[in-house]
């Protein structure tokens, strides 16, 4: 039997975790809002793999921030409602947002199940959440709530920072070595402490950022087994890495380590008639 999944121990930073998100919504989206390495190179490629956008496609965008990869989908072709539960993300949205674009947005909770399922029932044949699981105290309401609202058969992709190698339980380092022919290289890695416990610590996710926000750690098992007993399986995986640098330099940026993933992108696939297993059945 799993232990225990760890939304009842994160609960308590529920209200202090969307002060934060609104003090610095407005930071965020004035420093990438037009997009970064991650989002281009990594993150929106891998998504639109994994999520196959059509024009007849309903797609549901959790915690869609100031709504980039929402306006992304409706520019192919798509109909999108999207969410966040920062109001101070969503005026950013909709601020950005022309009128024509096929792109609804709300201001909800994803912890709040009764509020997402408002949105309709059987809806959606397709969910996205990109970057935000890890930033939510709460996840098992939504996806709770995600079988009610996708069509059976529905799609839910979602990117995380990798939970192996990009938590707050990392440290970057660049080392010098010798080689054989007696050439002096620079190798960049990361060091692990912490992994299969559940966590929750501030770090920034953008270096200077108003204020440090949440990470709510969550390894592999525990992420995916939260998905299982919604009624899903996994169908896809991502686990890119950006591209190496024309000239490598000193530094522990994630462009100096092409081999290690700082994020992972999952496909999770609503079993036709499947019903979400009862706590402690898996």
């Amino acid at each position: 039997m799993m232990k225990e999944r760890p939304d009842s121990e994160f609960r308590g930073h529920a209200d202090e975790n969307r002060r934060i998100w609104d003090g610095n919504a407005h930071w965020w989206d004035d420093r990438i809002g037009d997009g970064n390495d991650f989002q281009t190179l990594l993150i929106e490629p891998a998504t639109e793999r994994l999520l196959a956008v059509s024009s007849e496609d309903v797609i549901l965008d959790i915690a869609c921030g100031a709504g980039r990869f929402a306006r992304r989908m409706a520019e192919l072709g798509a109909s999108v409602v999207a969410f966040d539960h920062s109001a101070n993300f969503i005026e950013r949205a909709r601020a950005r947002t022309a009128s024509d674009v096929a792109v609804e947005y709300h201001v909800l909770d994803a912890a709040k199940a009764d509020s997402l399922l408002s949105l309709g029932h059987r809806r959606f044949n397709k969910a996205v959440c990109t970057m935000a699981l890890m930033d939510m105290p709460e996840i098992t309401p939504l996806l709770s709530a995600l079988p009610q609202m996708l069509k059976p058969g529905g799609v839910f992709v979602f990117s995380v920072t990798h939970p192996c190698f990009h938590s707050a339980a990392i440290q970057r380092f660049a080392e010098m070595y010798e080689e054989e022919a007696g050439r002096h290289i620079i190798r960049t890695g990361i060091k692990v402490w912490s992994y299969l416990s559940p966590f929750a610590k501030k770090t920034e996710g953008i270096i200077g950022q108003p204020e440090p926000q949440f990470c709510f750690h969550r390894p592999i098992h525990v992420l995916f087994q939260s998905c299982f007993e919604a009624g899903f399986v996994m169908d896809g995986i991502e686990e890119p890495g950006l591209p190496e640098p024309d000239r490598r330099r000193a530094g522990v940026r994630w462009d100096d380590m092409p081999e290690i993933p700082p994020v992972m992108l999952v496909r999770m696939r609503l079993e036709k008639g499947s019903q979400p297993l009862a706590a402690g059945d898996a």
